[in-house]
């Protein structure tokens, strides 16, 4: 069994940052890969970006150049840098393992911003 913690979202004004974290009970070197998605207010769940066991990252088009995703195996936590920060970003983030053992959500954190 895996849990992921979120934090670090909140209230931001347009064209601010955050920086989201998701800290995982398990050695994350070993996940095949971590993902952060977003759910907005009456809508579907979307993946947001993704970063493997070996680095490799991945992102929806939509979002490359202003989110970025890494890790740090040592505090097992992946991070998500959220810049240039639009309202319609609004939504809550969850973090998502994929583990050898099965997957894994977070609670989710609420990141809102505002125009």
């Amino acid at each position: 069994q895996v849990q992921l913690v979120e934090s670090g979202g909140g209230l931001v004004q347009a064209g601010g940052s955050l920086r989201l974290s998701c800290a995982a009970s398990g050695s994350i070197s070993s996940f095949n890969a971590m993902t952060w998605y977003r759910q907005a207010p009456g809508k579907q769940r979307e993946l947001v970006a993704t970063i493997t066991s070996n680095d490799g990252t991945y992102y929806t088009d939509s979002l490359k150049g202003r989110f970025t995703i890494s890790r740090d195996n040592a505090k097992n936590t992946v991070y998500l840098q959220m810049n240039s920060l639009k309202p319609e970003d609004t939504a809550v983030y969850y973090c998502h393992a994929n583990v050898g053992s099965g997957r894994y959500w977070g609670q989710g954190t609420q990141v809102t911003v505002s125009s």
